[in-house]
């Protein structure tokens, strides 16, 4: 919020005039608001295997006109070069993806990520799009660059807390959006549908969008609910999904309809236990063959984590150039590639001033910060990296950028990241302006994740003099976008609720 001198930057002046002009109290009242508002709507996560509400701070992150525009064009660019290798290793069943052909990375390292399924080779979605929905992680390091921390093109999740924490700002600080030209993030659910059904098989005229749930204990079901609400379309599990004749029919109160779309919110490993995991009953039996007979599109598409796996990440600078013959608008965080003897060797000598991760890993599990780790479990990472250097990444500590966030009612700098999201629709990349920004409440903590203990922040991003804005918000409001307001067609699921 503040410059080397102690001023506010420009972006930050309105909410610094705010905050010094409240009472003695006043933003702890409107934070106690703020939770009040989130536990009355159930606005919860998983944390440490118990539902809580999710913590929203009072001071949102701001973010410049001109800053954004360099994030959404990187985001975009980043989105599409994910594409084009997801395309170029699927798409080719029976030769090498050209990418490993011309020496840009190699084949093993696709071969081995644990993500990448050999029973989707050959698959090309209708409009070609893999990564209708993709999450890409930034951070803001010692210089104020923005950089890409990794991708998440597999299951992103995180959006619901965008729409929630903007619904709540904008009750409890009317002023600021009164006076502040802040960009909506109410569009998102419109986007996401228009992406899902232009990625219905060809020749669907009324395309039968569904969401498909892991179920109520999912520590992310409030997400799956709402999306599936505000889109208007019906949330499903498993058991309401059936495949007969190669389509993939819903069990309603009506009977059997054909779903053309699914918008699955449910691991690779448990979407059909004929190709994955025989002991899941989450998934639907024969949803992969239903796929290849082109009669209804997964989004996101099985296979996409291979391009999530952290090794793969490393490379993505060499493919951008490589696709788009582009250089990278948002940089990597640089990063030692373990497999490689002599970045193992010299990492392994400096363990206690690096970030470790396993490439495959996801909410901070298996991090290990270097500079805060005992010596013991130095010792056992050591152990680890030297038994499988292909699962483990490593890169140097990132002072990650602070923002005052309300502690024990004063305010203290707190490490953030953010997450933009993107959508893809096949003709193009559209970034929801602002994202999630992930909030490190301990002092000190480098660790974002919710599931670590983190919380979150509302993410205002300015409006330039080229942005024109909705006349009226209705961030507050609840808008069906499909057919109607979701039926009550399923009476299992139904009877479940």
């Amino acid at each position: 919020m503040l410059d080397g001198s102690g001023e506010p930057r420009a972006p930050y002046k309105p909410i610094h005039h705010t905050l010094r002009s409240m009472e003695p109290g006043a933003l702890k009242e409107r934070a106690d608001a703020l939770a009040r508002t989130f536990f009355e709507q159930g606005v919860t996560f998983d944390h440490a295997g118990e539902e809580r509400p999710f913590p929203l701070d009072a001071v949102p992150r701001v973010i410049d006109a001109d800053a954004w525009q360099t994030v959404e064009r990187g985001v975009a660019q980043r989105v599409k070069v994910l594409e084009a290798f997801l395309d170029d290793i699927y798409s080719r069943p029976h030769g090498l993806p050209r990418a490993v052909e011309d020496g840009i990375i190699p084949w093993k390292l696709i071969a081995t990520s644990a993500h990448y399924h050999r029973a989707v080779a050959g698959l090309r979605p209708p409009n070609g799009v893999r990564a209708h929905v993709s999450g890409i992680d930034l951070i803001r390091d010692e210089e104020g660059t923005f950089r890409v921390l990794e991708d998440n093109v597999r299951v992103p999740s995180g959006v619901s807390y965008v729409i929630a924490n903007r619904r709540a700002m904008t009750n409890v600080f009317p002023e600021a959006f009164a006076t502040m030209r802040i960009r909506p993030v109410h569009d998102y659910p419109r986007m996401l549908l228009q992406a899902l059904r232009a990625s219905a098989p060809e020749g669907t005229a009324e395309p039968t969008v569904v969401v498909l749930t892991p179920g109520v204990y999912n520590s992310a079901y409030f997400e799956h609910t709402l999306l599936a609400r505000m889109m208007g379309v019906e949330l499903v599990e498993g058991r309401d999904l059936v495949v007969r004749g190669g389509e993939v029919r819903m069990r309603t109160t009506h009977g059997e309809e054909r779903v053309d779309v699914i918008y699955r919110r449910i691991d690779d490993d448990f979407l059909d236990p004929v190709h994955f995991r025989r002991d899941s009953m989450l998934g639907v039996t024969g949803l992969v063959s239903a796929i290849r007979a082109g009669r209804v599109t997964l989004a996101n598409a099985i296979g996409n984590g291979v391009a999530d796996d952290k090794l793969v990440y490393s490379y993505i600078p060499a493919l951008t150039r490589y696709y788009l013959e582009e250089e990278p608008i948002l940089a990597n965080v640089d990063t030692y590639r373990l497999n490689e003897p002599e970045a193992l060797q010299d990492v392994i000598g400096r363990l206690d001033e690096m970030v470790v991760k396993p490439v495959d890993g996801s909410g901070g599990k298996g991090l290990v910060v270097g500079p805060d780790a005992a010596p013991g479990e130095l010792d056992e990472l050591r152990s680890k990296l030297l038994d499988d250097p292909r699962g483990w990444i490593a890169q140097p500590v990132v002072q990650l950028s602070t923002v005052p966030t309300l502690i024990d009612g004063a305010l203290r700098p707190r490490h953030v990241d953010l997450r933009p999201f993107a959508v893809n629709d096949g003709e193009e990349v559209s970034v929801l302006p602002g994202g999630l920004t992930r909030v490190a409440l301990p002092e000190g903590q480098l660790v974002v994740n919710s599931s670590q203990g983190g919380g979150s922040k509302d993410t205002w991003v300015l409006a330039g003099r080229y942005n024109r804005l909705p006349q009226e918000s209705d961030e507050g409001e609840v808008i069906f976008l499909g057919s109607g307001a979701p039926s009550e067609a399923r009476s299992t699921q139904e009877d479940r609720s």
